[in-house]
């Protein structure tokens, strides 16, 4: 079974045509695990619009924001395998085809992407060659290259991974670092998303970081103890 993990808020301008994307590459068995965070707009009306019965939506009644709201979907998947999703990317078609594939022989699985603007305009940049993105526990410490919406893995992850410590800023770079430890990761050169940046995404994948240098080193020590822990 497999379990695709969207976190949603607020994502009634997007979130349509990324579920759409996703559906017809489940089977009857998986499912689409979202979890809401109080989302204000239309965006659990649309869901239900599917009728799909392999959406699940499930409401995060912890913590707010997106690293606890995917933490609260990760504690309740079902599946053996299990995909990242944000709530404004389109997937292509031969997604979930891909990454199965590389899961056959490792753990977790990264893929290249590409960026849709607004306009609707999708960029031909090799985002994994433009960030020197690649396997390595010590590359991504120091480099994060983890990117949760391109992220894919096995459910042995999460009994590693979960719960998440509590000064975790990033549930990608975690996922991916735990992963690097405990198992294998396999970066996929293949541009399976597009990656939608529109000025409101939650996450930054791809910008500068807005830390101190103090401030990224402490929290990458931070991230070392705590990986080692388990």
């Amino acid at each position: 079974m497999l379990s695709v993990v969207l976190a949603a808020y607020n994502g009634g301008k997007y979130i349509k045509e990324q579920v759409a994307s996703i559906l017809p590459q489940l089977s009857v068995g998986d499912e689409l695990l979202v979890s809401d965070d109080g989302s204000t707009d239309d965006t659990l009306q649309i869901l239900a619009s599917f009728n799909d019965s392999r959406i699940r939506v499930v409401h995060n009644k912890g913590k707010h924001g997106i690293v606890h709201n995917f933490e609260n979907a990760l504690s309740l998947v079902k599946g053996d395998f299990i995909f990242l999703s944000d709530q404004d990317d389109i997937w292509m078609p031969n997604k979930v085809e891909r990454c199965m594939m590389a899961l056959e022989s490792a753990h977790l699985v990264v893929h290249d992407l590409n960026f849709m603007y607004a306009d609707g305009t999708v960029t031909t940049e090799d985002f994994f060659k433009l960030h020197g993105s690649g396997p390595g526990f010590w590359k991504n410490l120091t480099k994060n290259c983890f990117m949760g919406s391109c992220m894919a893995f096995r459910r042995s992850i999460l009994d590693f991974a979960l719960p998440f410590p509590e000064n975790v800023l990033w549930h990608d770079m975690w996922i991916g670092l735990i992963a690097e430890r405990k198992g294998k990761t396999v970066f996929l050169p293949e541009h399976l998303l597009l990656y939608r940046r529109h000025g409101d995404n939650a996450s930054t994948t791809g910008e500068a970081s807005a830390f101190s240098l103090m401030k990224q080193i402490h929290y990458r020590w931070v991230m070392l103890t705590n990986v080692l822990k388990r």
